[in-house]
Protein backbone atom coordinates (compact mmCIF):
# COMPACT_ATOMS: atom_id res chain seq x y z
CA UNK A 1 0.00 0.00 0.00
CA UNK A 2 2.94 2.61 0.48
CA UNK A 3 3.29 2.43 -3.36
CA UNK A 4 -0.12 4.18 -3.22
CA UNK A 5 0.71 7.26 -0.94
CA UNK A 6 3.57 7.71 -3.30
CA UNK A 7 1.77 7.60 -7.04
CA UNK A 8 -1.81 8.99 -5.63
CA UNK A 9 -2.86 12.68 -4.16
CA UNK A 10 -4.13 12.74 -0.78
CA UNK A 11 -7.13 14.39 -2.30
CA UNK A 12 -7.39 11.27 -4.98
CA UNK A 13 -11.52 11.27 -6.04
CA UNK A 14 -12.15 7.75 -7.68
CA UNK A 15 -15.23 6.97 -10.04
CA UNK A 16 -16.60 4.10 -11.67
CA UNK A 17 -20.00 2.59 -12.63
CA UNK A 18 -20.76 1.09 -9.31
CA UNK A 19 -18.71 3.78 -7.14
CA UNK A 20 -18.74 7.65 -7.29
CA UNK A 21 -16.44 9.80 -6.19
CA UNK A 22 -14.51 7.56 -3.15
CA UNK A 23 -11.13 8.95 -2.02
CA UNK A 24 -7.76 7.39 -1.25
CA UNK A 25 -8.78 5.51 1.54
CA UNK A 26 -11.38 3.61 0.64
CA UNK A 27 -9.23 3.06 -2.76
CA UNK A 28 -6.88 1.19 -0.46
CA UNK A 29 -9.19 -1.14 1.30
CA UNK A 30 -10.67 -1.91 -2.64
CA UNK A 31 -7.08 -2.92 -3.43
CA UNK A 32 -6.57 -5.26 -0.30
CA UNK A 33 -9.80 -6.69 -1.66
CA UNK A 34 -9.30 -7.29 -5.06
CA UNK A 35 -6.00 -8.67 -3.90
CA UNK A 36 -6.88 -10.88 -0.85
CA UNK A 37 -9.96 -12.52 -3.61
CA UNK A 38 -7.15 -12.26 -6.35
CA UNK A 39 -3.58 -12.73 -4.89
CA UNK A 40 -2.33 -13.78 -8.20
CA UNK A 41 -3.44 -10.33 -10.06
CA UNK A 42 -1.94 -9.48 -12.80
CA UNK A 43 -2.60 -6.41 -14.96
CA UNK A 44 -1.13 -6.39 -18.80
CA UNK A 45 -1.31 -2.91 -20.29
CA UNK A 46 -2.55 -3.33 -24.20
CA UNK A 47 -3.10 0.10 -24.77
CA UNK A 48 -1.99 3.70 -23.25
CA UNK A 49 -2.96 6.66 -24.97
CA UNK A 50 -1.89 10.20 -23.46
CA UNK A 51 -2.96 13.81 -23.76
CA UNK A 52 -2.52 16.83 -21.21
CA UNK A 53 -2.81 15.82 -17.79
CA UNK A 54 -4.78 12.83 -18.91
CA UNK A 55 -3.74 8.38 -19.72
CA UNK A 56 -5.57 6.05 -20.89
CA UNK A 57 -5.13 2.73 -19.99
CA UNK A 58 -7.22 -0.56 -21.92
CA UNK A 59 -5.75 -3.47 -20.04
CA UNK A 60 -6.44 -7.22 -19.32
CA UNK A 61 -6.58 -8.31 -15.96
CA UNK A 62 -6.14 -12.28 -14.84
CA UNK A 63 -5.89 -13.69 -11.67
CA UNK A 64 -7.27 -16.68 -9.68
CA UNK A 65 -10.53 -16.32 -7.42
CA UNK A 66 -8.89 -17.58 -3.84
CA UNK A 67 -11.21 -15.41 -1.43
CA UNK A 68 -14.64 -13.71 -0.86
CA UNK A 69 -14.80 -11.22 -4.24
CA UNK A 70 -18.50 -9.05 -4.18
CA UNK A 71 -19.85 -11.51 -1.81
CA UNK A 72 -18.84 -14.71 -3.96
CA UNK A 73 -16.94 -17.84 -2.15
CA UNK A 74 -13.62 -18.73 -3.64
CA UNK A 75 -14.30 -20.21 -6.62
CA UNK A 76 -10.86 -21.40 -7.22
CA UNK A 77 -11.33 -20.70 -11.38
CA UNK A 78 -8.92 -18.58 -13.48
CA UNK A 79 -10.62 -15.32 -14.68
CA UNK A 80 -9.46 -12.67 -17.29
CA UNK A 81 -11.40 -9.71 -18.01
CA UNK A 82 -10.60 -6.49 -19.89
CA UNK A 83 -10.87 -2.75 -18.25
CA UNK A 84 -10.39 0.78 -19.06
CA UNK A 85 -8.81 3.38 -17.00
CA UNK A 86 -8.48 7.12 -17.24
CA UNK A 87 -6.42 9.13 -14.86
CA UNK A 88 -5.78 12.47 -14.21
CA UNK A 89 -2.39 13.35 -13.23
CA UNK A 90 -1.28 16.86 -11.90
CA UNK A 91 2.24 17.77 -10.11
CA UNK A 92 3.43 13.95 -10.75
CA UNK A 93 0.36 12.45 -8.50
CA UNK A 94 -3.22 10.53 -9.69
CA UNK A 95 -5.65 12.74 -8.59
CA UNK A 96 -8.22 11.39 -10.35
CA UNK A 97 -9.54 8.07 -11.78
CA UNK A 98 -12.45 6.67 -13.71
CA UNK A 99 -12.89 2.97 -14.53
CA UNK A 100 -14.59 0.41 -16.32
CA UNK A 101 -14.04 -3.02 -16.07
CA UNK A 102 -15.99 -5.82 -17.66
CA UNK A 103 -18.10 -7.24 -14.56
CA UNK A 104 -20.70 -9.07 -16.79
CA UNK A 105 -17.48 -10.95 -17.86
CA UNK A 106 -15.90 -11.84 -14.49
CA UNK A 107 -19.49 -12.32 -13.44
CA UNK A 108 -19.98 -14.95 -16.05
CA UNK A 109 -16.67 -16.39 -15.24
CA UNK A 110 -16.98 -16.83 -11.28
CA UNK A 111 -20.95 -18.47 -11.42
CA UNK A 112 -23.06 -16.24 -10.37
CA UNK A 113 -24.17 -15.02 -13.97
CA UNK A 114 -25.13 -17.83 -16.41
CA UNK A 115 -23.10 -17.53 -19.98
CA UNK A 116 -26.24 -17.72 -22.49
CA UNK A 117 -26.43 -20.78 -24.99
CA UNK A 118 -25.20 -20.15 -28.29
CA UNK A 119 -28.44 -20.58 -30.43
Amino acid sequence: MAVIDELFSPNFVYHSGTEEGIGLENLKKQTSEGFSAFPDAHYTIDDMVAEGDKVAVRCTVTGTHKGEFMGIPPTNKKVTVWGISIVRIVGGKLVEEWDSYDMLGWMRQLGPVPTPKAR
